[in-house]
């Protein structure tokens, strides 16, 4: 089972990077498979330390993949990275054992603090739609147009029966990156 996260990680020099993460959870420890190149690999690697942060806020997944930069973060005591300010909980993890693959190599992480910070209120079919789509969104370069509209029209039927404002502004960031990207494929097919 994968469940989606936001990974945080600092370079050497402490530079924070937040990304969305599918990870999954095998006997106690995590496994994060990051494509490569990655800045989430490179800070892993170079650092040995992770965070894994559970939030139920979706724009946090949109603002990583729109690239805005919105989320405060707070050092964390055991490794050399940082946590979202505003989650529900978080994992300090620590490099175990890396699975080297010339596409995705596999980083099994152990867990070394955990905490929880607030309580998880339930499921939102909107927030599910916004996570989905981020998804889409970091394939774009991958799938088919026709691929994204057909699920980005499925996808709306969420957004307009249970959306409240977190959902309807990370949705519009995400489609806004899909018109950003068709458009820059229609202008590079008419050139």
């Amino acid at each position: 089972m994968i469940y989606e996260t936001i990974i945080t990680t600092c370079s050497p020099e402490g530079e924070v990077h937040i990304a969305p993460f599918g990870i999954q959870w095998q006997a106690g420890r995590v496994l994060i498979m990051p494509y490569q190149p990655s800045t989430t690999l490179q800070n892993i690697l170079q650092t040995r330390s992770a965070v894994l942060n559970l939030t139920d806020d979706v724009r946090v997944f949109a603002a990583a993949i729109a690239r805005k930069k919105m989320f405060s973060t707070l050092p964390v005591e055991h490794g050399h990275s940082v946590r979202l300010t505003d989650c529900l909980a978080h994992h300090v993890l620590r490099l175990d054992t890396v699975e080297p693959d010339e596409n995705r190599p596999k980083l099994w992480m152990q867990v070394v603090e955990s905490q929880t910070h607030a309580p998880f209120m339930g499921f939102n079919r909107a927030q599910a739609a916004v996570v989905e789509l981020a998804v889409l969104v970091s394939r774009l370069h991958l799938l088919p147009a026709e691929k994204i509209t057909q699920e980005m029209q499925y996808l709306q039927i969420a957004i307009d029966k249970t959306a409240g404002p977190n959902e309807l502004e990370a949705w519009q960031w995400l489609v806004d990156c899909v018109n950003n990207h068709q458009a820059q494929q229609t202008g590079m097919q008419q050139a």
